[in-house]
């Protein structure tokens, strides 16, 4: 089973083959990437401090052919071979999701190949089970630059979200905050390059929903809090602006091993036949090693597996968008009619929890 990605919900250009071995035993998966090619477009936003819109869309519009020329060129597959074409088709910017999932509708038609409309959060929930051949029922940590959730993973289209931002994203949070600082986009690698040489216990800054009864993140008054600091000591040397860094990276820290510790307590009260229970850690923002590490060491307590794919394949990318495709395709649960389906800016992964405070009429951004 091979099947061909395409990845346009934000800021990256991407496209992949997947290969999965169609003579393995049903409870053995053996999948393969066979070519995963992410065209990042940070150059053309970083002088906006944040992803334009309408720039990203022309931007896929250039590059997108020659992404999927070059992915089937490295995979060595034909697409007279490819089993089905998977694209993202949200939640996302529209503009890209359009192009995306326009561009796949054509292929499909031209090709005489099935359309899979893949939710790109489903792309990060099953990614574990792509690289790590991870069992269902497990916990997925979500932390990028437009989400924030804990998620149970109980099955293929099978999603309970426990958790999710009221505000801001994490990875928001750190672009923002890396502007105010003066700091280069993306915010988050430059954010935490700056707080290695930072003193974390300068700024007491607050643990947002800490302690609360209630599961879910904030991290707009950790922003908030950032600025008014900032501003308090201006102008800032560059030791100000690595102890703010060093400081703010701690307390969302805190914050983060706070709530996803009630949530590895209550995973471990409802899956209580999982003997080898599993936290799985995506998005851009996993690969800040104060984070990796607060979460690790919880995990350990707790008697949980931490399982982070790789950096590749935690940032937005194809390839967990070709494999969603395989993993529908093996269940029988392909979706709805791909060729008419309207690409989403809002589909939230679990369509039974409440919106959000602050989410408006159309419901949560995720």
């Amino acid at each position: 089973m091979r099947v061909l990605g395409i990845e346009t919900s934000c800021d990256e250009t991407a496209a992949s083959v997947v290969a999965l071995d169609s003579s393995s035993a049903p409870q053995i998966m053996s999948p393969k990437i066979l070519s995963n090619v992410v065209l990042s477009q940070i150059e053309e936003h970083a002088a906006f401090g944040g992803v334009v819109p309408e720039i990203a869309a022309r931007a896929h519009v250039e590059a997108l052919d020659g992404i999927i020329e070059a992915a089937l060129a490295d995979s060595g597959v034909e697409l007279a071979d490819i089993d089905a074409i998977a694209a993202t088709a949200g939640p996302g910017l529209v503009g890209g999701l359009i192009v995306g999932l326009m561009t796949a509708k054509a292929i499909a038609a031209a090709a005489k190949k099935p359309l899979i409309a893949i939710n790109h959060l489903e792309g990060h929930a099953l990614t574990a089970r792509l690289t790590d051949g991870l069992d269902f029922p497990y916990l997925l940590l979500l932390v990028s630059g437009g989400h924030t959730q804990i998620v149970a993973v109980r099955g293929v289209g099978d999603y309970q979200r426990w958790a999710t931002t009221i505000d801001d994203a994490l990875g928001e949070a750190f672009d923002k905050t890396a502007k105010m600082l003066g700091l280069p986009y993306p915010g988050g690698p430059n954010v935490e390059k700056a707080a290695a040489s930072g003193d974390a216990t300068r700024f007491a800054f607050p643990r947002p929903m800490k302690g609360s009864v209630q599961p879910d993140f904030s991290f707009s008054g950790l922003k908030t809090a950032v600025r008014q600091a900032a501003t308090a000591i201006a102008p800032l040397s560059d030791q100000d602006v690595a102890d703010i860094c060093a400081s703010f990276q701690a307390a969302v820290a805190d914050a983060l091993g706070d709530r996803v510790s009630r949530a590895l307590t209550r995973f471990r009260q409802q899956f209580p036949a999982k003997t080898e229970p599993a936290l799985v850690v995506a998005g851009g923002v996993a690969a800040n090693r104060r984070i990796k590490a607060t979460l690790q060491a919880l995990c350990e307590q707790a008697g949980f597996s931490f399982v982070a794919p790789p950096l590749k394949l935690c940032t937005d990318n194809a390839a967990m968008i070709a494999w969603a495709g395989i993993e529908r395709l093996r269940a029988g649960i392909s979706g709805e009619n791909a060729a008419d389906f309207v690409p989403r800016s809002r589909w939230p992964l679990d369509s039974v929890s409440a919106p959000m405070v602050g989410s408006g009429r159309r419901g949560a951004k995720a």
